[in-house]
């Protein structure tokens, strides 16, 4: 009789512990879908590195073959030369790729995936998804003093650096 209730009891313990296991899962899985901004950059050599030239855009504003091929032709970098050891390129390619939008929980990094069907541009202003949220903008805004380029994002997303590009915060600069 003892065994049968310790049997019992073992079997509910474990029913219960698998359970709470899928709950839990499953609650991670949810959030995951639905993150709403871009992860931060949280990448030491990235950042310094690259975000001393340029703002250090987030990996999940492209898929991981355009990161690859941007490191790939460093010594050409859009018209700039630039080095790094192979120990920086490798720590810099490992977290672009892992983190690419492929890899992203937010939804502007699937959007930016879907709008791309299969394409692997070079520049995050080349995305399909990105050049329509700016569609109804003048080109001459772009030249403007103020903002220099497409390319400058925090001239007009002061919340960019935080992965945060919606168009609530968005102030165009004069």
């Amino acid at each position: 009789m003892r065994r049968k209730i310790f049997i019992m009891l073992i079997t509910c313990f474990l029913l219960t512990s698998f359970f709470h296991l899928a709950i839990a899962d499953h609650d991670d899985d949810h959030k995951k879908r639905k993150s709403k901004y871009l992860a931060p950059v949280n990448n030491v050599a990235f950042k310094q590195e690259c975000g001393a030239c340029h703002f250090a855009y987030q990996p999940g504003l492209l898929p991981s073959g355009s990161w690859e091929k941007i490191l790939s032709d460093l010594p050409n970098h859009f018209g700039e030369e630039v080095s790094l050891n192979q120990e920086q390129k490798s720590i810099i390619s490992e977290y672009l790729r892992a983190n690419a939008a492929e890899h992203s929980s937010a939804k502007r990094a699937r959007k930016i995936l879907k709008s791309l069907r299969g394409q692997t541009p070079l520049r995050i202003s080349e995305t399909p998804y990105i050049q329509e949220k700016h569609d109804e903008l003048n080109s001459n805004i772009f030249s403007r003093q103020s903002i220099g380029s497409r390319s400058n994002c925090t001239a007009c997303h002061p919340t960019a650096e935080q992965g945060n590009y919606d168009d609530d915060f968005v102030k165009i600069p004069k």
